[in-house]
């Protein structure tokens, strides 16, 4: 099969999406299909090379406006190429935009990762168009049913809907067979942007006077909070380790006791930092946002599920855990049990094939009607 990957960003720029795009991209081609993928390179000048067996092409880009990029020659590669399969991670209003005036694939998939939440002044002009790029896919994936149930913009389109999970390579993630000494260690891996929360668990660390806490990433947001840090006087025990690369991010999930994801707002449509601090056999806590999270987490079983932007509960939720080692140990194992069960790359790159030949199946079919 020709597979086509349309996105904005890829490896190495590191990202939840940016990571679960390489891992699909990557086990299609290891499965000997064809697959391209098409984002926009950092710079103005287009590249193309060989990751892993897929083909990246990396189309020159002029700007980043409202967190999308802006290129010109991006489009206009991709009216040039014949995929059998089009698969576009949203939100991407350019590349949806482009593949619904001039894609050429013989069906098109659209990932729904998250509504546009933040960016309310294009919604009110892009709205109606990305109505019409769902309503002309021919299949589109939510990764959880509490999105596909919450999101207005899926319901119009909810019989195109396959809920597949975003799975992840298991084998890179081993729980750690001896807990860290010292005092208990709060872990937050992720970009460092508005809605990952960090001022709520900043609030609620002072509450918990023997807690470390140590955040793993970088973003917009670092300096403002790394700012209230010290104006709450935790300058001491937070550890800002910025971005860590794949190699090394496991043993910060070995170091820790406990994951944190306090995010606020529905830009958090998953969390795939939760599936990685289960594999490593971490309990993690994380908020009601009616998306992912909550699903991901099941709240007294794998972990804690508190209130977005309340310190006390999540200080409460925290202080559970803090106090009892043998629950920390029991939400461990059964979070363990879950990621594997339900979340590894195989099963999900297996829902993926079986989603692309059903719908080229459905066009071959209307094709010789």
């Amino acid at each position: 099969m020709n597979i086509l990957h349309l996105y904005k960003d890829y490896y190495p720029v590191l990202g939840g999406i940016e990571n679960h795009l390489k891992i699909l991209a990557e086990a299609q081609a290891d499965a000997g299909h064809q697959v391209t993928v098409l984002v926009c390179n950092p710079g103005f000048k287009t590249q193309t090379e060989i990751l892993n067996g897929v083909k990246v092409i990396k189309a020159g880009r002029l700007t980043t406006q409202a967190s999308m990029p802006l290129s010109f020659s991006q489009p206009f590669i991709l009216a040039r190429l014949r995929p059998d399969m089009v698969h576009i991670q949203s939100p991407y209003p350019l590349g949806e935009i482009a593949n619904w005036l001039l894609g050429r694939a013989k069906a098109t998939v659209i990932s729904y990762q998250s509504d546009i939440v933040k960016q309310k002044t294009i919604l009110r002009f892009y709205g109606p168009i990305l109505r019409r790029v769902l309503k002309a896919a021919d299949g589109i994936i939510t990764n959880n049913p509490r999105y596909l149930e919450t999101s207005a913009w899926l319901q119009p389109v909810r019989h195109k809907c396959r809920v597949i999970p975003i799975g992840i390579n298991l084998s890179r993630f081993k729980p750690c067979p001896s807990a860290p000494s010292g005092p208990l260690r709060l872990l937050f891996v992720g970009r460092l942007r508005y809605y990952k929360g960090l001022d709520t668990l900043l609030h609620a660390l002072t509450r918990l006077p023997q807690v470390h806490l140590i955040i793993v990433g970088i973003g917009p947001m670092q300096a403002e909070w790394q700012t209230l840090a010290q104006q709450l006087g935790l300058a001491e025990r937070v550890t800002f380790a910025g971005e860590i690369d794949e190699l090394h991010l496991t043993d910060y999930y070995n170091q820790a006791d406990v994951f944190v994801l306090p995010s606020n707002a529905r830009s958090e449509a998953y969390g795939i930092v939760l599936l990685e601090a289960m594999a490593s056999g971490l309990p993690c806590i994380t908020t009601e946002l009616g998306t992912g999270t909550s699903w991901i987490v099941q709240d007294g079983i794998t972990g804690f599920v508190v209130p977005p932007q309340n310190p006390p509960a999540l200080a409460e939720a925290i202080n559970k855990l803090v106090s009892n080692p043998s629950l920390r140990q029991q939400f461990g194992q059964a979070a363990l049990k879950r990621v594997q069960t339900e979340f590894s790359q195989e099963i999900m790159v297996r829902r993926v094939m079986q989603l692309y030949e059903e719908l080229l199946e459905q066009q071959k079919r209307v094709y010789f009607k």
